[in-house]
């Protein structure tokens, strides 16, 4: 069959194809899942956020057949405590960590092949949780599609980064006029910038694009679909492992890093900052905008551990 329709798809899909057989469990309606994501993200972002002018009539059609055919592959969510195990909810599917702007870089400037297939401690969902980079230094910087679906969305457009293959060639082939190859140093380029801009960074993982991490999305709170969701109580996004620290000897109750904070997580208090630890997601953007030093990010074991990609890979090295 794959043989038959091989003249009629393209270079990069037949890549997908290929990478999707080889994925345990991965089912044909993965498969197609992963395909439409990729190829049609910005009516599937517009819809899942509700802008696109489509949202309201089919949205809930869309929902109604993705959850038939996870029902048909034995996904469908159980009642909490059912059986002894965590409920499955829609934020397994997919979500974002949090990375700070160092473990950012880090994600981008991988130069060799990676396979660190379970990161339960650092990726706490029940499903997508595993880094699987191909040729780690094909990157992509695609047209933000949670940007996109708004009608006045913050710039510049094109500050996701789709990492490693099959994902990156098949963003590019489907979307070249949305889209462009930047180099690893342009990569990191894009993430200071949007660091500079308050914005957050988030690596991405998600069922459909075989189960792993396939982008680092920066993002602000007024565009990200995601992390709307969040503020109304859908868990897609994981802490960094790092939370706030406020040095009150050093800070003058400027409120900058208020401002600045994508979570609502700082707030003056006494004529000095504090931090709500439930709210504060870790992203360090508060330590960057201080300038008298009063931020830092502490790590705490409570809310995960780092997503920090040059460590995790030293520690799979070892006997």
């Amino acid at each position: 069959m794959r043989n038959f329709f091989s003249p009629l798809l393209k270079t990069s899909t037949l890549k997908f194809l290929g990478e999707a057989r080889r994925v345990p469990g991965f089912t044909w309606f993965d498969t197609l899942h992963g395909l439409v994501y990729a190829r049609w993200p910005y009516l599937y972002i517009g819809i899942g956020t509700g802008e696109h002018p489509l949202a309201q009539r089919y949205g809930p059609l869309v929902v109604r057949i993705t959850r038939f055919f996870k029902r048909r592959n034995g996904r469908q969510p159980v009642a909490a405590g059912s059986n002894g195990k965590p409920r499955s909810t829609f934020a397994d599917t997919y979500h974002g960590k949090v990375v700070p702007l160092e473990n950012a870089r880090q994600l981008v400037l991988v130069n060799e092949d990676v396979r660190l297939p379970d990161l339960e401690k650092i990726i706490p969902y029940q499903r997508a949780r595993a880094i699987v980079l191909t040729n780690p230094d094909h990157i992509v910087a695609l047209e933000c599609p949670c940007r996109v679906s708004r009608q006045a969305p913050c710039l510049p457009l094109d500050v996701c980064l789709i990492v490693g293959e099959p994902f990156a060639s098949y963003v590019i082939e489907h979307h070249p006029q949305r889209s462009r190859w930047i180099s690893q140093q342009e990569a990191v380029g894009i993430l200071e910038a949007e660091d500079g801009r308050g914005h957050v960074h988030h690596a991405f993982f998600k069922d459909a694009m075989l189960g792993r991490f396939y982008a680092i999305c920066n993002c602000c709170a007024c565009c990200c679909g995601a992390m709307q969701a969040q503020r109304r109580g859908t868990p897609m996004l994981t802490s960094s492992g790092f939370l706030a620290h406020v040095d009150a000897d050093l800070c003058l109750g400027c409120g900058d890093c208020n401002d600045y904070c994508q979570f609502e997580a700082l707030q003056l208090v006494d004529h000095h900052s504090q931090v709500d630890e439930v709210k504060c997601m870790g992203c360090g953007v508060c330590v960057s905008h201080c300038h008298q030093g009063a931020l830092s990010l502490a790590l705490q074991p409570e809310k995960g551990e780092p997503l920090e990609i040059f460590a995790m890979m030293q520690a799979a090295q070892r006997p």
